[in-house]
């Protein structure tokens, strides 16, 4: 079985996002590790128009270019790590779109979330959870609540620190969450391939 692969996708496109903090510190975390191989996928990169397919390509192929990108790039991965803003209780409007824009692609696959707001966007994960188990993946239990005061000392709106600087609150969640992530890809990457020789 090869290397898996696993992406980090950052879910919002604001120009003034607080994302790529975050984003890049998980990436970093997931690179220490040597069970698989990890590629940050950032939603903005797309330019995905608002869903407007004739269906889901779980019954028929798509034909927006950019939607079809995007479907060849989530693809790729064996795995994904959501990076999360919370939007009124919910998740972004573009990370909802590019969910939408898939199906064939998340299925069978893990999830897993670092949300980051004045609760860690620990509403909008659940939301997503839902979301995930529609599109027939694998939600991980541990995950990442970037909140309260941890999130106000690396947010530009308080005093703008680096990550690092919280660390000792967020990194043994995010150790339980690539451990919990490394398992489960590995057990549903091997049964894909099985169905697949199978088929």
């Amino acid at each position: 079985m090869s290397k898996p692969k696993i992406a980090v996708i950052v879910s919002s496109t604001r120009d003034s996002r607080f994302a790529d903090k975050p984003a890049q510190w998980v990436l970093q975390q997931a690179q220490k590790r040597d069970e698989f191989d990890v590629e940050l996928v950032d939603i903005k990169d797309f330019d995905l128009p608002f869903f407007n397919e004739m269906a889901s390509n779980l019954w028929m192929p798509s034909e927006d270019p950019n939607a079809i990108a995007w479907q060849k790039k989530i693809g790729e991965f064996d795995g994904y790590i959501f990076v999360v803003a919370e939007y009124n209780r919910s998740i972004t409007g573009a990370l909802k779109n590019a969910l939408d824009q898939a199906y064939l692609e998340w299925n069978r696959k893990p999830a897993a979330y670092v949300g980051y707001g004045s609760v860690g966007a620990a509403r909008a994960i659940e939301h997503l959870r839902l979301i995930n188990i529609e599109l027939q993946m694998v939600p991980v239990r541990s995950g990442v609540h970037i909140g309260g005061s941890e999130f106000m000392k690396v947010h530009p709106l308080g005093e703008n620190g680096d990550i690092s600087n919280i660390e000792p609150a967020i990194l043994p969640g995010m150790n339980d969450l690539l451990d919990q992530l490394v398992w489960w890809t590995s057990a549903t990457k091997a049964q894909r391939e099985r169905d697949a020789a199978n088929a």
